[in-house]
């Protein structure tokens, strides 16, 4: 809210800039007005911040103000004494006062899927993102809030150069308390006897299934020799097997090389113990 004070109040109260007057137009020259703002508080107001509210540039002040006329200003700035005044609304919030973790007030003005944006009263309004909605999850930011809610919320982040200000609705919400889950404690069973648990009978001993599957397990052992030997020789089993008979081939070869060996040696050593009897014969 706006505190307006008006041309009749008295000149104890502290001017300071922003604040807004009902003031009375005293006096009217090329480069503006001169304006009463409090009894005897008078102030300046120059052509360039004289609002028509129009887009029309104003050619001459009398066009727009007139001696004794009431108009709404605001204080621009303060220097050596010197009030100025501007018809122009001043932002509530200038850049230079945008400082991270300041809290603001303001009011939704548009709902988009990502987030919400918040007039703070800025050049530009601050962006709510959807994760900074609330601590649980946010499906979309209409489920939260809409359009014209007024929001307090706490600055997290803001860019001069790009004119952007992020904001958190949830920096300023308590964390939610977690509630640990305790599982109850059982407690171990009491043994009221010494007799041993009975056996059941879908878990019978070694002895009862070897007698129970018995022929089970020969009819599958000799089920499965059938469709081994029936079934088609892989790859690996071909070249197993012709590896063996290469194998068996050099084996026989190499005994025979070895027995026509030892039969030259034979013969080698018959014809010469004959050669030797004869020598011996003749002479």
């Amino acid at each position: 809210m706006e505190n307006t004070a008006a041309a009749e109040s008295n000149t104890n109260i502290e001017i300071k800039p922003k604040m807004k007057f009902a003031g009375k137009v005293i006096k009217t020259t090329l480069a503006g007005a001169v304006v009463e703002i409090a009894e005897g508080q008078k102030a300046v107001l120059h052509i360039s911040q004289i609002s028509t509210f129009t887009d029309q540039p104003i050619k001459s002040v009398k066009d727009v103000l007139q001696v004794g006329q009431i108009i709404d200003v605001w204080v621009r700035r303060i220097k050596d004494n010197r009030i100025e005044l501007t018809m122009i609304k001043p932002l509530e919030l200038e850049w230079r006062e945008i400082k991270p973790d300041m809290v603001v007030k303001g009011k939704v003005v548009r709902i988009e899927n990502f987030g919400v944006f918040l007039d703070i009263g800025a050049e530009r309004p601050g962006l709510i993102h959807i994760s900074e909605l609330a601590h649980g999850y946010v499906r979309t930011p209409a489920d939260v809030v809409k359009e014209g809610d007024e929001l307090e919320a706490k600055v997290i982040d803001v860019n001069k150069k790009k004119k952007q200000i992020k904001l958190s609705v949830k920096a300023l919400l308590p964390e939610p308390v977690q509630e640990e889950v305790t599982e109850p404690v059982r407690e171990p069973k009491k043994e009221t006897g010494k007799e041993r648990p009975r056996r059941s009978k879908k878990n019978p001993s070694r002895q009862e299934r070897h007698s129970d599957y018995g022929d089970l397990s020969a009819e599958f052992h000799q089920a499965g020799e059938a469709s081994t030997a029936e079934s088609e020789p892989t790859a690996m089993e071909i070249a197993l097997r012709e590896a063996m008979e290469r194998a068996k081939d050099r084996k026989k070869v190499e005994k025979a090389k070895k027995e026509k060996a030892k039969s030259l040696s034979n013969e080698q050593e018959e014809i010469l113990a004959r050669t030797l009897e004869h020598k011996s014969t003749t002479q």
